[in-house]
């Protein structure tokens, strides 16, 4: 039988150029994440935290899909999309940005990659942020091409992962800088190298310019890694709760704004330049918010996975919030999650019933990110 007869697949949802090596590897299960098929199961997500955050995996990410944006007028274009300044983003720079719309609300969290003066990669989150820079791009008078090019990322993430480059590109790879980018040829496989991910540790990103030559990329890295500890793996929701990352759908959406999230510094509404969403988000900026992101332990036994819908906060039998994510964190022996909640009841020590998919609990606000606060890890 096929790999494809055996999960099922049509046409209608992409593989990745590394689905054969992720299956050859041990991945048993998949999601769908920007119209792709994305490992989410390699047998154990406890030995896969574990592996993170002791040694390294590779994580096959090319669902982060890139809406590439070149022309003259690109770097005027791609400041139309966020309200962040990107006045100080040099060549070579990534910064993460938000996309708002009209109304301030988020249309997606992407690390942005600076390739040259007007060459744009904006690495997307789940959402079709390709169409959206399209339709603008139709009425902004600008001149740019805005494309899907065949770039598909692969994340090497946790404390070994710098040997594990070091290893495959030599030692020059050591003076790569967090959030900054670099031009490699591996063995005749065109990459661009960065100094990012979503696993709060050390780690990389990967960017293959050939799909083609996925399966070949694969190999190469774990031949590389496997003395060093790497293992496969797949994002790890304990390890980016943990870092209080936000996942897109999850913790956030369209009708999410930046300041609920507490992502002022994202915004610059005072500087010289516009974006789409700015008179919106002015205002909000004025009125203050309803309701805020937080931190919260969850008392009572270990949970098993994570919560597959919002659970619902309540003070005094009103619901005034949901849980958005929530797992059991081995490391800290505690259930820790992410909620949005009323904003009178986020401040710290606030307490709430959770009502969960296995009955009522109790909870606590608390900091965030609940380990690493300084996020020393993944910048060192």
């Amino acid at each position: 039988m096929s790999t494809e007869q055996e999960f099922g697949f049509g046409t209608q949802i992409r593989n990745s150029p590394y689905f054969d090596a992720t299956v050859r590897w041990g991945a048993k299960d998949f999601s769908v994440y920007n119209h792709m098929y994305i490992p989410r199961d390699f047998g154990n997500p406890v030995e896969n935290f574990w592996n993170l955050v002791n040694h390294a995996i590779l994580c096959d990410v090319a669902v982060e899909r890139q809406v590439e944006i070149t022309g003259p007028d690109a770097a005027k274009f791609v400041q139309l999309l966020t309200p962040r300044d990107l006045a100080k983003c040099a060549v070579g720079q990534c910064k993460y940005v938000l996309l708002t719309n009209a109304e301030g609300g988020i249309l997606n969290d992407p690390i942005l990659l600076r390739l040259a003066e007007n060459h744009f990669w904006i690495s997307l989150a789940d959402s079709d942020v390709l169409f959206w820079a399209q339709g603008v791009a139709t009425h902004s008078g600008l001149d740019v091409k805005i494309s899907e090019p065949d770039v598909s990322p692969l994340q090497l993430q946790g404390p070994k992962s710098g040997e594990v480059m070091q290893a495959l590109f030599g030692d020059s790879i050591l003076d790569l800088k967090y959030y900054w980018l670099r031009e490699y040829d591996l063995d005749g496989i065109p990459l661009i190298v960065s100094r990012t991910g979503w696993s709060s540790e050390l780690g990389y990103e990967l960017y293959l310019q050939d799909s083609s030559k996925g399966d070949t990329l694969w190999e190469k890295i774990m031949a590389a890694g496997q003395p060093l500890g790497l293992q496969p793996g797949h994002t790890s929701s304990i390890r980016r709760i943990e870092g209080g990352m936000l996942s897109y759908h999850a913790d956030m959406d369209i009708n999410t704004n930046p300041y609920e999230l507490g992502f002022d510094r994202l915004i610059d509404l005072d500087a010289d330049f516009d974006f789409i969403g700015k008179a919106a988000l002015q205002k909000i900026r004025q009125q203050g918010v309803s309701r805020k992101h937080v931190g919260l332990i969850i008392y009572g036994p270990a949970m098993v996975g994570s919560n597959t819908q919002y659970w619902a906060l309540e003070k005094d039998g009103v619901r005034v919030g949901q849980v958005t994510s929530a797992i059991f964190s081995p490391r800290l022996e505690k259930n820790i999650a992410l909620a949005m909640v009323e904003a009178q009841f986020s401040g710290l020590g606030t307490d709430f019933v959770v009502v969960t998919s296995k009955g009522n609990a109790t909870a606590t606000v608390v900091e965030k990110p609940f380990f690493d606060p300084k996020k020393e890890l993944k910048a060192s």
